[in-house]
């Protein structure tokens, strides 16, 4: 049963683990799979639905493109890029929010939380500039998401924090 379950990438529910074993020659019932299943502690992975995180249509304003697809920098802290993504846990979904550093590929700084809002990246973002002290002039890249979109006050919190050149 193990060797089944681990042949079927983990992903193979009762029934369809029986025409799986049926075809290898070996005949068991689906009640004796989810009894031997529940004894052995195997439970098979499931998809999740796909969940958008990305909201371009919005009226809130947008800083100019200052990168244009030219993701190149010369010296570490001239230019971030920035996203969030979800994780599925087993209690729900875990929102992360990153910034990476374009010329070292290093993190320099994430936030996590239960929620997707405009905080998680303002978190994110704070973290970043307090960890690493850019001076002033980082280019800050994400995409036109509106939870991403800076607000005055999380400008004015970064230009605090920036070291001036």
């Amino acid at each position: 049963m193990l060797a089944a379950h681990q042949r079927t990438r983990e992903s193979f529910g009762p029934e369809r683990l029986q025409r799986h074993l049926d075809g290898h020659g070996v005949q068991v019932g689906v009640h004796r799979i989810k009894r031997l299943r529940k004894k052995l502690g195997l439970r098979c992975w499931q998809k999740r639905k796909f969940k958008a995180t990305t909201n371009s249509k919005h009226d809130l304003p947008v800083a100019p493109n200052r990168l244009n697809q030219n993701f190149k920098a010369t010296a570490p802290n001239q230019a971030w890029c920035g996203d969030t993504t979800y994780i599925a846990t087993d209690v729900g979904w875990l929102y992360l929010a990153s910034l990476k550093d374009l010329i070292s590929g290093k993190l320099v700084g994430y936030a996590m939380s239960e929620r997707m809002a405009k905080h998680l990246v303002m978190q994110a973002l704070f973290r970043s500039v307090t960890s690493q002290r850019p001076r002033a002039g980082l280019v800050h890249h994400t995409d036109r998401g509106s939870n991403i979109v800076l607000t005055r006050i999380s400008r004015s919190c970064v230009n605090s924090i920036c070291r001036r050149p």
